[in-house]
């Protein structure tokens, strides 16, 4: 091998290189894109009152404040389990009730706690959220959260 590397060698290295990379990245990327659309999401059971709820949390700017799924805000607490930390995540119609009323309660005026303002929720909306939340508890998260409490 030469001592020295000439410009040729350098270009071909760095074009090689690149070209190695780039179809690497792009096949991660695919690799990832199918992985979310045929095992991780649960699409099948995607409803227009989950949509709803997904608008509703975008809406009202949930994210700002709490994280699903890891993504978001850490000053309040993981929602992609609240239903299951409720004891409600197999009871649809106790989940709504659980939610409706903490929402109802919001903010609870304790003094040295973290307050979450009142959205004036109409009941649909409150149902659309529920839905939501208890659609995000059957994607295949890989272990996210990683505790019960979020």
């Amino acid at each position: 091998m030469r001592e020295v590397m000439t410009k040729s060698m350098a270009r071909n290295i760095f074009y090689g290189g690149s070209l190695f990379f780039i179809i690497i990245f792009l096949g991660l990327s695919i690799h990832s894109h199918r992985y979310i659309v045929t095992t991780s999401t649960n699409a099948e059971t995607l409803t227009e009152s989950v949509a709803a709820g997904k608008k509703v949390w975008e809406d009202k700017a949930c994210i700002n404040c709490h994280s699903i799924l890891g993504e978001g805000a850490y000053f309040a607490p993981e929602v992609a389990n609240v239903m299951t930390r409720w004891g409600v995540a197999d009871y649809p119609e106790g989940a709504f009730d659980m939610l409706k009323g903490w929402m109802d309660a919001q903010p609870t005026g304790i003094e040295g706690r973290r307050q979450m303002p009142q959205f004036n929720l109409s009941d649909e909306e409150v149902q659309n959220l529920t839905d939501f939340f208890l659609w995000v508890e059957t994607i295949d998260a890989q272990g996210w959260p990683p505790n019960e409490a979020g």
